[in-house]
C-alpha cells in the first residue's frame, strides 16, 4: 500500500506501508528545491542548515560526499546525461533517516521520476517494502541510476562510431577536428562525474547508519560496486578510442600538410630559375645580351626556359619527390 501526497509544488511525499508488520516508510521527492521546501525540511526533520544549502536547487557541489548527520545519512552523488551532445553531470542529493529517504535534484533525471512514480502504483513490488528500511529504497533507486548509465555510455559509442567513419571517409576536416573535441570533452565530463563513484559506496557500505546487517550490505550494495566497476571499465575503453582517434586524426592532417607543402615547395623551386631567367633577360642593356637582336628571340627564350622547367620535373621524379 501507498499514499501519496504534494507537500509543495515542488516537494512531493509517497509513503509505503507494510500490512503486514503495520509500518511505513516516507520518501520524499523535491525538484528545483527553493526556499519553502529548504524551510520545510529543516522544520519537520532537523537537516543541518549547511547540509540544506549544499542541496539548494541552484547549487551544485563540485564532489561527491557522504557525511553523518545528526540522525541520519548525507550522501550527494553525480549522475551522467545527455544535453544535446554534451554530456553533463545531474546532481541528486539524499537524506537517509531511519524511517525516510529524502531526494532533491533539478528533476533533469527521467530514471528518477519514473522509479518514484512506480513506488507510488506498485509498493508491493518493492525490496524495502520486505525490509521495512530507506537503505534498501535507496539501494533499488542507486540499481536504476547506474543501470542508466549504459544507454548513455551507448550513446556515446555511437558517437565514437560516427567519428571514425567520418574521420577516414570525409575530408572536412574542420568538422571531424571538432566532433573529436567534442568527444573528448565528454570523456573528461564522464571520468569527473564517475570517477569517485566506487570510493563513495565502499563508504556508504561501511556507514553505521546503514541500518541494515553486514550480509544485507554486502548483498545488496556490492552488486552497485560492480555496476561502477563496469561504468568505469567502459569509460577507460571510450577514452582510449577517442584518444587514438584524435591521434590518427591529427596524423592525417600532419600528412595532408606534408603533400600540401610539397607541392608548394615544388612549384617555388621550378618557379625560381625561370624567374631567373626571366629577370636576367629582362635587362635593358643592347650590348652582348645572347638572343636580343636573333629572330624569333622570344620563342627561343620561351623554350629554353620550358626545357629546365622539364629538365627538373625529371629529375624530381626520378628522386621519388613526386
Amino acid at each position: 500500500m501507498s499514499a501519496y501526497q504534494k507537500i509543495t509544488k515542488k516537494l512531493v511525499k509517497v509513503t509505503i506501508r507494510n500490512p503486514k508488520t503495520n509500518t511505513s516508510l516516507d520518501w520524499i521527492n523535491g525538484t528545483n528545491a527553493g526556499k519553502e521546501e529548504i524551510e520545510y525540511l529543516r522544520k519537520n526533520f532537523k537537516f543541518e542548515l549547511n547540509h540544506l544549502k549544499a542541496s539548494m536547487g541552484k547549487s551544485m557541489s563540485q564532489r561527491p560526499l557522504v557525511e553523518m548527520g545528526k540522525g541520519y545519512l548525507f550522501v550527494i552523488l553525480h549522475f551522467p546525461v545527455y544535453s544535446g551532445e554534451k554530456i553533463i553531470a545531474e546532481e541528486v542529493d539524499f537524506f537517509v533517516g531511519k524511517k525516510y529517504l529524502v531526494t532533491l535534484h533539478n528533476n533533469n533525471i527521467p530514471t528518477l521520476t519514473d522509479f518514484f512514480n512506480f513506488c507510488k502504483k506498485e509498493p508491493n513490488c518493492l525490496i524495502s517494502f520486505e525490509h521495512d528500511t530507506p537503505t534498501i529504497l535507496l539501494y533499488q533507486l542507486l540499481e536504476r541510476m547506474f543501470l542508466s548509465c549504459f544507454p548513455v555510455l551507448d550513446q556515446n559509442s555511437l558517437a565514437i562510431n560516427a567519428v571514425e567513419e567520418r574521420l577516414f571517409s570525409q575530408p572536412n576536416e574542420k568538422v571531424t577536428v571538432a566532433k573529436i573535441m567534442q568527444l573528448r570533452r565528454n570523456m573528461v565530463n564522464l571520468r569527473k562525474i564517475m570517477q569517485n563513484h566506487k570510493t563513495i559506496l565502499k563508504k556508504l557500505m561501511e556507514a553505521e547508519y546503514t541500518l541494515l546487517s553486514e550480509e544485507d550490505v554486502k548483498r545488496f550494495f556490492r552488486k552497485l560496486v560492480d555496476y561502477s566497476k563496469r561504468i568505469w571499465e567502459v569509460i577507460e575503453s571510450q577514452k582510449e578510442m577517442t584518444e587514438i582517434f584524435n591521434d590518427t586524426n591529427q596524423s592525417l592532417m600532419r600528412n595532408r600538410l606534408s603533400e600540401v607543402m610539397k607541392t608548394l615547395t615544388i612549384f617555388s623551386v621550378l618557379t625560381f630559375p625561370l624567374t631567373l631567367f626571366a629577370t636576367i633577360f629582362s635587362m635593358n642593356m643592347s650590348n652582348g645580351m645572347p638572343f636580343l637582336d636573333a629572330p624569333n628571340n622570344f620563342w627561343i627564350i620561351i623554350q629554353f626556359l620550358v626545357v629546365i622547367a622539364l629538365s627538373m620535373l625529371l629529375y624530381f621524379e626520378k628522386k621519388g619527390w613526386l
